[in-house]
């Protein structure tokens, strides 16, 4: 195959001196447009964890606002330890942390029994055994190929649409407009708006898209009676996170236990949204980052019952922000976590935010969420399903991580120690394609040499000598092959006799 002096310079050049996409920097008040846009797609998901932990711990109306707050401080926090880095601590990608969602059910589980200050330390033991065990998943990045990644980011999208389907129908079961139509057309206006925008030729427009669609939806809302900011004046301007405001942390050993279950779940959806957003960013992602973004995870965690807030993970619904507005740098969503910060400090404009209907959340949350799916269908479209069982890998996974999509109750008669594992998508898809791919495609013995409804056929195989005649660009379509050029190159029976060349042939090409 002809190889030109440039491409063999190019070949040679490797990759080390390369910049990386996700270190693109962007005008500041460009960054800061796009990290709002961010902080918007996950404000919703970053306060329900202490508005419902602060209800089951039956407290006053101003310390869930203090929770709230903490949890705004402290994911600020995190991010800015994921996106910008210190030595070992941080992946450097576009990562928004912020309180996991799956320790919820644990922690009202723990404040039920214990109360909250049981929570706040079996958070801080936790996430410290967490810390120590990174290395271990530091090392699992070779039990990661496209059949397990691209299985578990489509997950990450399938689980999340049920989120943006519960925003857009009001956010709040209990509310007597759930699911009416005026919810569910704000939602649909907000995603129309999106589409529209996408459209538009202008660059800037189509990547705040989301962004200018909350804006379009809240403004909407508002003659409607749906956003009411009648609460963004009560309470105070600017309030600092108090160090052990609840008191000094309790350590209830059986909480701490349940707690290190949750750990080890979120260990796994953060290795998992480190590997989702590497492949949508387009770089590299080895062992050495995971674990830096997973010790960034855990100390992040650690830190947080200092300050009154819960573990801390990556958030999967900004992973399909970053996929859909193509904005690859880190460093926008570090100027996301300064908002956050800010945001923390000040609680006004954090009730600013607050009073974004949730129907308009839903409406984005679609475009959102089924982004990532998508990414990680795209991901599945490379994998080689030829002659080995990498289809029945995928169809096992995503049908065990749909089943508590599906029934949400169907592992409630499980140990206690099973559910909160399995009873996330994510997690559960996770942990299905990791053991089915070393099952069939590390532990060789005892696979059938047999086809079976799950083997695709044969792979197709060319003779190393047949490629010497064919250049960079040829491809075969219709019978004929074409040079990359656009010309017809001459195909040779076997056993013919050449023919002489005419003048427009190619030189070279027999």
């Amino acid at each position: 195959m002809k190889i030109t002096k440039r491409a063999a310079r190019v070949q040679g050049a490797g990759t080390a001196d390369a910049p990386r996409p996700e270190d693109e920097r962007l005008p500041l008040a460009t960054s800061f447009a796009f990290g709002l846009q961010h902080v918007l797609t996950m404000y919703g998901g970053i306060i329900a964890p202490p508005l419902i932990v602060g209800s089951a711990a039956g407290l006053s109306a101003s310390d869930i606002g203090l929770l709230v707050a903490a949890c705004l401080f402290v994911g600020g926090v995190a991010t800015l330890l994921q996106t910008i880095g210190i030595p070992f601590f941080g992946a450097q990608l576009p990562l928004v942390q912020g309180v996991s969602f799956a320790s919820v059910a644990t922690m009202v589980a723990i404040v039920n029994g214990s109360g909250i200050q049981a929570v706040f330390g079996a958070v801080l033991v936790a996430a410290a055994i967490g810390f120590l065990i990174t290395p271990i998943f530091s090392k699992i990045i070779r039990f990661f190929p496209p059949v397990v990644t691209g299985t578990v980011i489509t997950m990450i999208g399938l689980s999340l649409l049920p989120v943006a389907a519960n925003w857009a129908m009001g956010g709040n079961r209990e509310a007597e407009d759930y699911g009416s139509m005026a919810n569910v057309g704000l939602a649909a206006l907000t995603l129309l708006v999106v589409l529209l925008l996408s459209k538009l030729g202008n660059a800037a427009v189509s990547r705040l898209s989301v962004l200018l669609a909350i804006v379009v939806g809240t403004l909407a809302a508002i003659p409607l009676g749906m956003a009411d900011f009648s609460n963004v004046g009560t309470g105070p301007v600017f309030a600092f996170p108090t160090v052990f405001a609840f008191g000094p942390p309790v350590f209830d050993l059986a909480a701490i236990v349940s707690m290190l279950i949750v750990v080890l779940v979120i260990l796994t959806e953060t290795t998992a949204d480190i590997l989702a957003v590497g492949e949508i960013v387009g770089t590299k992602v080895d062992a050495k980052r995971i674990g830096n973004g997973l010790r960034a995870d855990m100390l992040s965690s650690m830190i947080s019952p200092l300050f009154n807030s819960f573990p801390q993970s990556a958030f999967a619904q900004n992973v399909g922000l970053v996929a859909i507005t193509g904005i690859k740098s880190r460093f926008v969503v570090s100027a996301g976590g300064a908002i956050l910060i800010v945001l923390g400090l000040l609680p006004i404009l954090g009730r600013v935010v607050a009073a974004v209907p949730p129907a308009v959340l839903g409406g984005a949350g679609i475009v959102l969420f089924g982004t990532v799916a998508a990414s990680g269908i795209r991901t599945l479209s490379k994998v080689d399903y030829r002659g080995n069982m990498n289809l029945i890998i995928v169809a096992t996974s995503i049908g065990i991580g749909m089943l508590p999509i599906a029934a949400p109750a169907f592992y409630d008669a499980f140990p206690s120690w099973f559910s909160p594992i399995f009873h996330s998508g994510i997690s559960s898809a996770a942990v299905s394609a990791i053991l089915l791919n070393i099952l069939f495609n590390h532990i060789k013995a005892g696979n059938s040499k047999d086809s079976s409804v799950f083997v695709a056929s044969p792979p197709r195989m060319v003779r190393e000598e047949e490629l010497t005649a064919l250049e960079d660009g040829d491809y075969y379509m219709g019978g004929k092959l074409i040079a990359a050029d656009g010309r017809e190159v001459k195909i040779i029976p076997t056993g013919s006799i050449p023919a002489i060349l005419d003048d427009d042939d190619p030189p070279g090409r027999a």
